[in-house]
This record gives C-alpha cells, structure tokens and sequence, in this order.
C-alpha cells in the first residue's frame, strides 16, 4: 500500500502578508488543488493524507466535494514546523502502508511519472526523492560577498518533492530527529542521521513550487499546458 502526506499547513509568508499561496487560484482553481488531484489521478497512490492547519478542515473537505475528488483521503492537523506536520501525516497512514510519498500542497505540477518512478526507487532503495539537474553556474562566496571559489554544477541537483520512503525507513529517522531534538530542512535530510541511502529520480518535467509572486505566471503557464 502507497500512502501520500501532502503537507498543506505553511502559511507561506514569502507570498506576502495576509496571502494564503495554497489557496491562489491558478488555471481556474486554488494550487492545493491542482496538487491533490495528481495524487487523486494517481494509479501509484492508494491513500492520501492532507495536513492543513488546525480550523481548515471544513475548508479542505469542501475542496474535495467541489473537486469530485474520489479517493480515500484522512485531514490530520499540523504541527509547530513541517517536520511536526509531516510526522502528524505519517501517524495517521493506514498500518498496512509499506510506501509513503511525502509532498510539498505548493507544488502543483507534480506528474504520474514522477510519483511512480520515486515509489519504485523507495521500493528498491529504501528512500528516493524527486530533482532537478542545476543549470545555472554555482559560486561560492565569502563573508565579504565576493567570489572565493567555484562549484561544480554537474554534481548538485535541486531537491524537490515527493520525498518517498518505505514506512519503517521515515519512521526510524524523523524518530530520531524528534528524540534528538534537532531541525532538517526535508525529510531526506533526516535520512542522513540513520545512514540511509536516497536515490535521486529525475523530474521530467518541471516541478514547481509556488514560493514568491514571481512564480505564479509561471504555473500559470505550466497548468494551463
């Protein structure tokens, strides 16, 4: 059994204040959902689970009955950092799931393809995640903001999400991260501390995350496509 943790409770206040970017429309209708109806569409995904901030569960289930919406989804409230939230996800998956894909609710563009080929490099590997090659040539710089070295690009990739595991894998390791007491910046990032290897998969097509205003023509674009 696959189950999907779309992490839906940021406020994203790099979109400005008083913006909810999960609820912008775009291509006809809010982000969130552009996001949950890949994983809805999804033959790879068996269950899915939305973690929304606390008093947007009405809100959430009107957006599915609006969508048609048909798969098995549960609404589990956030936590005080992703990393809270997306443990609140994982809790509340079915005790049958053997995969969970963990994916960002801002970041719409996700493909079938994507899903599935990180759902079977978690099967393989133990934990894979969705990225992107860097194109643009990468500096280092010193505290005086001047350039001090190069980096070389063909050995960096931009991680995005879904970030999949086998259950027992993410458990083990965001357990650790909570009993250390510590913060990752992503789920994979807590892989490191159990010494699991993650496969990248490459994305095939652009996979977005809604951050800033500058991005929403962008998606725009991409979702009308």
């Amino acid at each position: 059994m696959v189950s999907a943790v779309i992490v839906a409770a940021g406020r994203g206040t790099r979109m400005g204040v008083g913006v909810d970017k999960l609820f912008l429309e775009v291509a006809g209708r809010p982000i969130v959902a552009h996001t949950w109806e890949k994983f809805d569409r999804s033959a790879t995904v068996d269950e899915i689970v939305l973690v929304v901030r606390d008093g947007m569960q009405s809100t959430f289930q009107e957006l599915a009955e609006e969508n048609g919406f048909y798969k098995t989804f549960h609404l589990v409230a956030g936590g005080s950092e992703r990393q809270d939230s997306v443990w609140n996800g994982i809790e509340a998956t079915n005790e049958g799931t053997e995969i969970i894909a963990i994916h960002d609710g801002a970041r719409p563009c996700v493909t079938e393809k994507i899903i599935a080929d990180c759902v079977a490099a978690a099967r393989e590997v133990g934990a894979a995640v969705a990225a992107s090659p860097v194109t643009d040539t990468i500096k280092e710089t010193g505290s005086d903001g001047h350039i001090v070295g190069h980096i070389d690009r063909s050995i960096l990739r931009a991680v995005q999400t879904p970030q999949t595991f086998k259950a027992d894998v993410i458990r083990k390791a965001l357990g650790l991260v909570q009993e250390r007491g510590i913060q990752v910046t992503d789920d994979t990032a807590a892989c490191e501390l159990i010494n699991q290897p993650v496969k990248f998969v490459e994305s095939d097509t652009p996979n977005v995350k809604a951050t800033s205003p500058a991005d929403i023509p962008y998606l725009e674009l991409l979702l009308r496509k």
